[in-house]
């Protein structure tokens, strides 16, 4: 089945639209969508929106980039709303959480200081409730990997990876798929598409980070992204490694119900 596990359906870009985005996409044939939280305030934003809709599921945690204005309170906020949810089906990863290092005010001093100890503090959650997580990895592939060492969670999702095979190997060894996205689909991204012929299709998902990280097909005067272009992503990874389609959405969305095992319980049909 098709399963987009990285979708942002609850940024302004679809206020004029939201609903009608999640019904094409499903009349594409895609069947779940990961709607994952940036900040305290919208936890109860991407709950709400993941019940509107047949397929709909979240994650909960802050962002990396959003961390410099969240408060200590915050982290309590996040294990209250992660217990008020595990009766929900609907609900399936601690995320989006992790390091970004690409912009340089957030890369060092206090501001480094602060990501990493709130994506620390966001990993014993996910470990204390037995959790997967939805990880943000740009240019912190080894200091994610550092403390994932230290304080080991159940897998989940490596979002946009792109770093060496080396550091793949090291996430997939720890119980973790690789987000195969919109960055794939551009040929002048030859690290991204090497990455996603290096390993067994076993270790890789399907995501569009909607509405960003546009795929190439896209006209330049609409450049928004959309839930129902993780068919597109399908077909891409299908011509890159030479196989049917079929084949990924098949193996793809087994490997999405593997590392997000709480997606079983939703109705997926």
């Amino acid at each position: 089945m098709l399963i987009d596990t990285h979708c942002h359906l609850d940024a302004s870009e679809f206020d004029a639209d939201r609903l009608d985005v999640a019904a094409r996409a499903a009349a594409r044939g895609v069947r779940a969508i990961v709607i994952p939280a940036i900040a305290r305030s919208n936890f109860d934003t991407v709950r709400d929106l993941a019940h509107r809709f047949e397929g709909g599921t979240y994650a909960l945690g802050i962002h990396p980039i959003f961390v410099r204005h969240a408060e200590d309170s915050d982290l309590d906020a996040l294990r209250a709303a992660i217990i008020a949810a595990l009766p929900d089906p609907r609900f399936v990863a601690v995320g989006e959480i992790g390091l970004d290092f690409f912009i340089p005010e957030i890369s060092q001093g206090a501001e480094r200081e602060k990501q990493e100890r709130f994506y620390a503090a966001q990993l014993k959650l996910a470990a204390e409730f037995d959790l997967p997580v939805l990880l943000h990895v740009r240019r912190s592939q080894d200091i994610l990997l550092k403390y994932l060492r230290r304080i080991p969670v159940r897998g989940g999702i490596g979002h946009a990876f792109n770093g060496s095979e080396q550091q793949a190997r090291a996430f997939i060894d720890m119980g973790f798929a690789l987000g195969v996205g919109g960055a794939m689909t551009w040929t002048r991204a030859l690290n991204i598409r090497r990455l996603c012929t290096d390993f067994a299709l076993e270790h890789y998902v399907l995501e569009t980070d909607a509405p960003d990280i546009p795929p190439a097909w896209l006209p330049e005067n609409d450049r928004r992204n959309t839930p129902g272009q993780v068919e597109g992503v399908a077909r891409a990874l299908a011509e890159l490694r030479g196989i049917p389609v079929e084949d990924v959405i098949e193996v793809t969305g087994a490997n999405a119900l593997r590392v997000l095992p709480r997606l079983a319980g939703i109705k997926l049909s």
